[in-house]
């Protein structure tokens, strides 16, 4: 595991100005030769300021927008391995190994995932760990808040990581082992060798933290960017709708969502951050800081993700998958003037997902929680646990958002089973190109459906097959003795 340590100063977020980085000492002993700059802050002083602080603060948003984490790849993997869309170049550097199912320990992405994923993991705790060790620098409740929202983006960080490489919680309850649960603050390799926790123990440490972080949040921020940005308290509260629906905890999944979901429509927040539908169309085009928008990964001009680890690059710009029209984008009861149609272009006869339609240098901000997919995570818990009718409700919200004379046929919502099935039909459709496909499918225990196109083909793939999730990195087993344990 490789140990970085976020140095930076003031910024905002997700980097957007420039934040320094130094690497300590870590995997690879010859990075010890290398000497650092005068110019860097070292771990010794960076907790001295507040602006540090701050910047350190960024440092761990800045982490999780990496190139293989939430600024790009994670949603290309996550997407291409469910069945909504066709690869058309065969190359591994974008995802094919993933739509094709062949990914391996030695898989470049299979590394960097994991590495990008423990780096931030480690940005937040060197941050948790140094508040707490300079007490004064900034005022009690920022201390309090800092730390929240570093604890929030670990909790992100792990999901990100326990859903991927681990076996689904719902198999055998959270008992196979997943991941090694790293709590410290590491600037040495003295600790690498770790054992995997089991699924369980990391979800119990996932909303462990997001219950922590809730608690310290802001209920919002001065601006609109921020609020997107940053994690505030319903922000901690989205998440847990997410990782308790996850789970199959449909009773907490409820609870959770009553607190940012009124009782009846136009279902909004209450409290904090007033979160509610609003435009489908402007959401993806002129409004990434919308009310809907509860956390976005920003970009800018002199901060984003470009090239092949690009998401709207791959998916879009450089058309290397189109959308499968045997997949959600075929589905008959997806009516042709549904506002979410629009997101696509046709060309040589197929259509690809405009969802990120700005061009180079892709400024199109990657949505990580939206309001519709709250909604959503509340009508299926509440189907599941037999009410219908808020479930419908909940279910037409977000349906008629998009079309507002369409009416869900008696048959689709009419019985437990029917509503159940109609919801994940319509997360299919609302939440597509967004990161969560894969995710859907494992928790549900389904199998990931056969692929053909442009002369290719992907098989099916089902539970009982070691590569129904990510394979370990061999980096990781190199170099973590106890990994196997």
């Amino acid at each position: 595991m490789k140990i970085f340590n976020q140095i930076g100063r003031k910024s905002i977020g997700w980097g957007f100005s420039v934040a320094f980085a130094l690497l300590l000492p870590s995997c690879d002993s010859d990075q010890l030769l290398h000497p650092v700059p005068e110019t860097s802050i070292t771990g010794a002083n960076a907790f001295e300021t507040q602006e540090r602080v701050l910047g350190l603060v960024n440092g761990i948003y800045k982490s999780a927008k990496g190139g293989n984490f939430y600024g790009g790849n994670y949603y290309t993997y996550s997407e291409v391995r469910g069945e909504e869309f066709i690869n058309r170049t065969s190359n591994t550097f974008t995802a094919f190994e993933a739509w094709n199912h062949t990914l391996n320990a030695s898989s470049n992405f299979i590394a960097g995932f994991w590495a990008s994923g423990y780096e931030t993991i480690n940005n937040a705790n060197i941050l948790i760990k140094g508040i707490g060790e300079h007490p004064g620098v900034v005022s009690e409740t920022l201390a309090k808040q800092y730390v929240a929202e570093a604890k929030f983006v670990r909790a992100l960080s792990y999901f990100a990581l326990v859903t991927a490489y681990a076996r689904p919680y719902n198999e055998d309850q959270g008992a196979s082992k997943a991941l090694p649960l790293r709590l410290q603050a590491e600037t040495t390799i003295a600790n690498n060798d770790l054992k995997r926790s089991t699924v369980a123990e990391i979800y119990t440490q996932i909303i462990k933290d997001l219950d922590e972080a809730e608690a310290d949040l802001p209920l919002n921020y001065s601006t609109a960017l921020l609020n997107t940005t940053r994690a505030h308290r319903n922000t901690a509260i989205a998440l847990k709708t997410r990782v308790y629906l996850n789970s199959g905890q449909y009773a907490k999944v409820i609870s959770e969502a009553k607190k940012i979901v009124s009782a009846v429509p136009p279902f909004a927040a209450a409290t904090g951050v007033k979160h509610q539908l609003g435009s489908i169309v402007e959401i993806f085009t002129t409004n990434y800081t919308s009310t809907e928008s509860i956390l976005s990964v920003p970009m800018t001009e002199l901060d984003n993700v470009t090239g092949q680890t690009s998401f709207p690059y791959v998916i879009n710009a450089n058309s290397e998958y189109n959308l499968n029209p045997t997949g959600i984008w075929g589905e008959p009861e997806w009516r042709a003037d549904d506002l979410r149609r629009t997101f696509a272009r046709t060309a040589t006869g197929v259509q690809f997902l405009t969802k990120y339609a700005k061009p180079s240098p892709f400024l199109d901000y990657l949505p990580i929680l939206r309001y519709s997919e709250i909604l959503l995570n509340y009508a299926e818990a509440a189907a599941r646990t037999g009410d219908l009718a808020t479930a419908t409700a909940l279910l037409k919200a977000v349906r008629n958002r998009s079309d507002a004379s369409y009416e869900f046929p008696k048959e689709a919502t009419g019985t437990q089973q029917a509503l159940v099935s109609t919801i994940l039909k319509e997360r299919r459709i609302e939440l597509l190109g967004e990161g969560l496909r894969s995710i859907d499918i494992l928790r549900n225990l389904a199998p990931f459906p056969a692929k053909s196109g442009n002369g290719l083909v992907a098989p099916e793939v089902v539970p009982s097959q070691t590569n129904y999730v990510f394979p370990l990195p061999n980096t990781e087993i190199i170099t973590n003795k106890l990994l196997l344990d």
